[in-house]
């Protein structure tokens, strides 16, 4: 009987482990992953942005609706662009106004699942949904495949890459990229078992399948995302490619250190496609 009770308590104690492992894998990805906020600071048509912008609430595959605006340019190339993993699209309205003022650019800005006024919560095959219901919105407004730049920052580099493996699109522009999840667990969690993580987002596998025109923009100085990633996910990408690093820029303010030599990489790369 002891014996029997002795090998019961060690299947306990493995049990509790096991369960003990698997919550903590749970708590990395939500704490690196996703930290989203419900309230709009402030919309396209309010003071200073200006901008002229219709209200869009489009509907994924799985019923989820999200809301974002569709700010309007020149009609002639339009931005998909997908932000990082903290706040929400409100909070990229400075950069959506600058890209618009300097480019004529139409913006499609929208916030994914469980971020701003969008339903739901957020996943990685969410976000791949959202993105490709944010894709079709912007087709169905009239621009076609060859007509439309995925913009990702962060983590949204992860959603451009995942989107444009799996439908055309005239360009690519990647910021603060990273090679996957795991790779960035072992960077800053090593002591999470990778085993555990289940999201991947795994750009160094998926960039292959990417055949538009692809610009890359590394922070020199980035203190969440490696920049080696991003420098080894430009090798693993095929051409055509471009490699921007910005000089003492860090994760959070790329286009800031960055300044006029960055929205001339931006632009060069916009002139470059057909």
């Amino acid at each position: 009987m002891a014996a029997g009770a002795h090998r019961w308590g060690r299947v306990v104690l493995l049990a509790v482990a096991a369960a003990a492992l698997v919550a903590i894998g749970m708590y990395f990805e939500e704490s690196l992953l996703y930290f989203p906020t419900r309230e709009l600071a402030a919309s396209p048509k309010d003071a200073p942005y200006g901008l002229e912008a219709e209200d869009l609430r489009p509907e994924t595959e799985d019923g989820v609706t999200l809301f974002g605006w569709w700010i309007r340019g020149e009609g002639r190339r339009a931005v998909l662009f997908f932000h990082g993993n903290a706040g929400n699209a409100a909070d990229r309205l400075v950069r959506a106004k600058i890209l618009h003022d300097r480019f004529g650019l139409d913006i499609f800005l929208v916030d994914y699942r469980g971020y701003g006024r969008s339903a739901g919560s957020p996943s990685e095959e969410g976000l791949a949904r959202d993105a490709r219901a944010i894709y079709e919105t912007a087709r169905a407004r009239g621009f076609p495949a060859e007509r439309l730049v995925i913009f990702g920052e962060s983590l949204g580099s992860a959603v451009a890459v995942g989107l444009s493996a799996e439908r055309p699109c005239g360009g690519v522009v990647l910021e603060t990229p990273f090679l996957s999840i795991r790779a960035m667990a072992r960077r800053h969690y090593p002591f999470v078992p990778g085993i555990l993580i289940r999201t991947r987002f795994d750009n160094g596998t998926r960039i292959a399948a990417v055949a538009a025109p692809k610009l890359f923009l590394i922070a020199e100085d980035d203190e969440i995302v490696p920049p080696e990633q991003g420098l080894r996910l430009f090798e693993l990408a095929p051409p055509p490619r471009t490699l921007y690093v910005i000089p003492g820029a860090h994760h959070n303010d790329t286009y800031i250190a960055g300044g006029e030599t960055y929205w001339q990489a931006i632009g060069g790369f916009l002139a470059s496609l057909p």
